[in-house]
């Protein structure tokens, strides 16, 4: 069923609802992805992997027992959100970086609202102590707006550190701490 038809409102009509993905979502999830590689600056890719890579990704993530979730509204993906090792080095075991991809015609329909803080209690729960989300562009407003909504805060910005569509992009680093971050070692 397309969203295309739906005029676009700041409160949905239906509210989203978010789930683990499944194998049977990467064609709505390469779809989501490509539109963003293609037409945004969120992703640095150029060019948008196939759904064999995607499905690939996503069993990474699964792999290492972290959170890859999917919002929808009347059965149709409308977005999708999962965390990912911040960095491999064992040092950096308790933090997780945030990816979100919201359908580019299912905007202020609240899928990031949804998305984002189901994200946060999966990588809680999972132990995790620190969430970073990587931005792409210093003007993309609405995931930083996203992000803070959530208790992200600015962490800093890395200037023209990507170049895209014949600009230079800047990355904005942001941080929240998950469960008691860092007031408390974790265990183990």
């Amino acid at each position: 069923m397309p969203l295309s038809h739906m005029p676009p409102s700041p409160i949905a009509q239906v509210s989203p609802l978010v789930r683990p993905s499944r194998a049977d979502d990467l064609a709505a999830i390469t779809d989501i992805y490509a539109h963003h590689v293609g037409h945004g600056s969120a992703s640095f890719e150029e060019v948008p992997p196939d759904r064999a890579e995607l499905a690939r990704r996503r069993e990474d993530v699964l792999q290492h027992g972290l959170p890859h979730l999917v919002a929808e509204i009347d059965g149709v993906v409308a977005g999708y959100a999962y965390a990912g090792l911040y960095r491999t080095r064992s040092a950096y075991r308790f933090t997780v970086e945030d990816s979100i991809y919201v359908r580019h015609d299912c905007g202020r329909r609240g899928v990031g609202r949804v998305l984002l803080p189901a994200l946060i209690l999966a990588c809680e729960q999972a132990g995790f102590r620190q969430m970073i989300a990587v931005i792409g562009d210093s003007g993309n407003a609405a995931s930083i707006g996203l992000h803070a909504a959530f208790g992200f805060t600015h962490a800093g910005v890395l200037r023209s550190v990507g170049f895209k569509f014949g600009r230079w992009i800047d990355c904005v680093l942001m941080q929240r701490p998950l469960g008691l971050g860092d007031s408390d070692l974790p265990e183990g």
